[in-house]
């Protein structure tokens, strides 16, 4: 599930339903659905909790990145890992096609203005990783982003790949603590969300006519993800494969990933002088006795 650094890999090695193993399959789906219920509600109360001491701490924040294909549940995921959490402390960043603007500018510029302050959770719904496979899939897309000479070559490509880790490590270094999640969902699944948006009234407006022509490039895109994962999956910035098929798996993961790296962490409260104590002490008496 995690990519280990310079691990090489095929995605449809992985597989994207809920009974990865043979105890998985001998519990039975309702059983393994009762006790994900039970451990995802345990880790979005201790990520409140987390989130909390994360602020109160003040040196370290947390990325959050989903990347997945159309449907894969990232939006979702989103909604319901973050339910419970304080919205002052925790910003969610969705990227789309990149503005004039943004072009004017390296590729990672837009990126580096939304990353999460000390003490925040922020969420990247898609990335700067975008920039690594929607060009690399559609290459005449670079034609029209203004870039120097030999856009689109190998060396372009690591010199993408390269960028990202510097990136990557420098916030890490600097407190930021990157948790990359790609939702694996399968080309038939996928296809049954399409469906659904197409056949249920109050799902249609999610439906998107590019949802049908990117699908036609599944493998190239899978191809893509292989290629990122294996170039910047690093232990300062790990890639985590997550079963996508059914949204209660990837959600309970996810969730657990989450509370389990900000439990690592050495988070404290601010510790309060002897002076502070006694102004504290004198307040208490005053308000107990008004």
């Amino acid at each position: 599930m995690r990519v280990q650094p310079g691990m090489k890999l095929t995605l449809a090695d992985f597989y994207t339903g809920w009974d990865q193993n043979k105890s998985l399959r001998e519990e039975g789906k309702d059983a393994v659905k009762q006790r994900a219920a039970t451990i995802f509600e345990d880790n979005r109360a201790a990520l409140a909790e987390a989130q909390e001491l994360l602020w109160a701490d003040k040196r370290y924040s947390i990325l959050v990145i989903l990347q997945g294909m159309d449907t894969a549940g990232k939006d979702g995921t989103i909604k319901h890992v973050m339910s419970g959490v304080n919205p002052q402390g925790c910003q969610v960043t969705s990227f789309g096609v990149p503005t004039k603007d943004d072009l004017d500018h390296p590729f990672l510029w837009r990126f580096r203005k939304a990353r999460p302050r000390r003490g925040e959770i922020g969420i990247f719904n898609r990335s700067y990783y975008e920039d690594v496979l929607v060009p690399k899939v559609h290459p005449s897309i670079l034609e029209s982003q203004q870039l120097p000479p030999g856009y689109g070559s190998d060396a372009f490509w690591e010199t993408r790949y390269e960028d990202i880790r510097a990136f990557e490590r420098h916030h890490h270094e600097n407190g930021t603590i990157i948790l990359k999640f790609f939702l694996n969902i399968s080309k038939t699944e996928q296809k049954e969300r399409l469906l659904s948006r197409l056949k249920i009234e109050r799902k249609q407006w999610k439906f998107s006519l590019s949802d049908l022509t990117e699908r036609q490039y599944w493998s190239h895109y899978q191809a893509a993800y292989e290629d990122a994962m294996f170039q910047t999956s690093t232990e300062y910035a790990p890639w985590y494969i997550i079963p996508a098929d059914y949204k209660w798996v990837a959600r309970t993961l996810v969730a657990d990933i989450i509370v389990s790296t900000i439990s690592s962490l050495d988070l404290r409260y601010p510790m309060v002088s002897e002076e502070r104590v006694k102004e504290l002490e004198a307040a208490l008496i005053q308000l107990q006795n008004e």
